[in-house]
């Protein structure tokens, strides 16, 4: 499994950096556009999409019987969730992704007070308890626009392989210990109590 993890955070990093290295800007604006379409919608089922969310991806990620596999999943659902974040971006200069920018890490830096902690913790809990990836990707999508208001940057490759391993239930509860910490630890340092609580 930690195979195919690498695999599917480096396939959407790749494409990211291919996008966001473009010097065809309108052309890369255009995928973008085409992404966000592609929200919700079953890996490979729009044609316009194949190019970069299957072109390239390993062939122990891809579908023998047709269906989807939890790769494609988790790459297109990255991907097309990247899109809608960096919409109205500028790419090199405000890039929406961002190494160690986790989903925890990511979601503190939206918390000024009290109300702001309640209200964002509410909705992170109710995309962390999903039982399903169809259930949390609608879920994230809120999150991801409460990111985005705030020019707030994710990390991609990272959220891929947390979209790969939340399909495993076995793996749930693992990734969602690692958002849990991530989410505090953040705010132990902004305290500035000097102390990592566990």
């Amino acid at each position: 499994m930690a195979d195919e993890v690498k695999k599917v955070s480096n396939f959407v990093k790749y494409q990211i950096s291919r996008l966001s290295g473009s010097s065809n800007e309108a052309a890369a604006r255009a995928t973008l556009a085409k992404l966000r379409r592609g929200i919700g919608n079953e890996p490979g089922s729009m044609p316009e999409l194949w190019d970069i969310t299957l072109n390239g991806l390993d062939e122990s990620l891809t579908s023998k019987d047709g269906a989807p596999t939890r790769g494609e999943w988790a790459v297109h659902t990255a991907l097309t969730l990247y899109a809608l974040h960096q919409q109205g971006a500028d790419m090199q200069q405000n890039a929406m992704s961002k190494d160690k920018n986790t989903l925890g890490t990511s979601l503190r830096k939206l918390i000024k007070n009290e109300e702001d902690e309640i209200r964002v913790k509410r909705r992170f809990d109710a995309a962390a308890t999903s039982d399903s990836l169809a259930e949390f990707s609608h879920h994230l999508r809120g999150l991801i626009q409460l990111l985005k208001s705030q020019d707030i940057p994710l990390d991609y490759p990272e959220l891929a392989k947390d979209l790969y391993l939340f399909q495993f239930p076995e793996a749930r509860d693992s990734v969602r210990l690692r958002w849990g910490r991530e989410f505090y630890r953040i705010k132990s340092n902004v305290e500035g109590d000097g102390n990592l609580r566990s």
